[in-house]
């Protein structure tokens, strides 16, 4: 077994499967099809970002009771980050950790536990999961497909992530009075009204100097229209990343109507937070097979972060990221460790063949 997954997961990250090419994106879709020759494969595509769904069984049922989610994309990397290699029982190359390593996991799972089951499970494997998983896992979910809990094999050293920031991208307009320069009092200006929203920022929501769980907010860009010296400027705009936290969901766009309620707030994107309670029967049924397995009770992880889950939980499914140890992601020197893998395909499967049906 761990020959099989060590082999597969070399195989992955030979594929250059970054976003941007479309024929290395098909290319690692049809590697793992080959891989899964037998089982039904429903295929997706959404502007050039193909993905596939995978079950036994002709047909697909109308709810999973696990989807395991996994991406194929990768972040772009040197040349060499695409030719595996191992080291000190560690394998190196791009996507080792993210998070191929994991999706090789899933795959050689699947294959032998899918048919034994007295449940049905669904493999999701897709390729914009770096980019936003809007094309991939939330389009999928968009035709129809559904599950009781879904595990993602992002890495977490065997950890539970079962919360996760959610994402606001929002231009914030503030509108004056134009006038000329030296006539100050003829106009208002844009830009001194913004000034009070920065401070409304500074003051509820200061920088974070150290790893907290609580929202942040941060100022990506102020600009005007106005290029000349000698005018009252009568339109500024600023451009916000909200990270909020879980339990500013249902408040947030709230909260920010009430920080800034002269200006216009125009939402460029509202991603909603990774969300499932830690005493979920999924959660702690996944908690029990990874102490079994490893001697050690997994850590409950809050990510700053998120991870295609979050589509999931935006239609009130629940779901965790928990993955194989390794470390670099997105970095020159991606790592997984090879035991680890063997390690998280045991747990997995522990926790298949301990959930019962309902």
């Amino acid at each position: 077994m761990k020959n099989e997954i060590l082999d597969l997961t070399k195989k992955l990250i030979s594929i250059e499967s970054v976003g941007s090419n479309e024929k290395k994106l098909q290319e690692i879709i049809n590697a793992v099809k080959k891989e899964l020759n037998g089982f039904t494969i429903e295929e997706f595509s959404s502007n050039k970002k193909p993905s596939i769904l995978v079950y036994s069984g002709k047909s697909r049922p109308k709810k999973f009771k696990v989807i395991l989610n996994g991406h194929l994309d990768v972040v772009a990397g040197n040349a060499k980050q695409f030719i595996p290699f191992e080291k000190d029982g560690k394998l190196y190359g791009r996507g080792a950790i993210d998070m191929k390593g994991g999706a090789a996991v899933e795959i050689v799972l699947f294959k032998k536990l899918s048919r034994l089951l007295p449940y049905p499970i669904g493999l999701q494997l897709v390729t914009d999961e770096e980019i936003g998983g809007y094309n991939g896992t939330q389009h999928q979910i968009k035709q129809g497909v559904r599950a009781d809990f879904v595990i993602a094999a992002e890495p977490t050293d065997y950890g539970i992530n079962n919360k996760a920031k959610g994402i606001i991208w929002v231009n914030v307009k503030a509108t004056g009075v134009a006038a000329h320069g030296a006539y100050q009092w003829r106009g208002e200006s844009a830009i001194l009204k913004m000034k009070k929203a920065l401070d409304m920022i500074e003051k509820k929501y200061p920088v974070l100097t150290k790893e907290q769980w609580r929202t942040s907010i941060n100022i990506a860009k102020i600009e005007t229209s106005n290029v000349t010296f000698n005018k009252v400027p009568d339109n500024c705009e600023m451009k916000l990343d909200v990270r909020f936290i879980p339990e500013d969901w249902n408040s947030i766009k709230k909260t920010l109507s009430k920080m800034f309620p002269s200006m216009e707030l125009e939402y460029q994107s509202f991603e909603p937070p990774q969300l499932t309670d830690e005493n979920n029967e999924y959660v702690k049924l996944l908690k029990q097979s990874v102490k079994v397995i490893t001697h050690s009770p997994p850590k409950i992880i809050s990510k700053h972060g998120g991870s295609d889950i979050r589509h999931y939980n935006g239609i009130h499914v629940n779901g965790v990221t928990c993955g194989p140890v390794g470390e670099g992601l997105h970095g020159d020197c991606e790592w997984v460790l090879i035991k680890s893998l063997d390690t998280y395909y045991k747990i997995l499967e522990l926790f298949f063949t301990k959930l019962k049906t309902k």
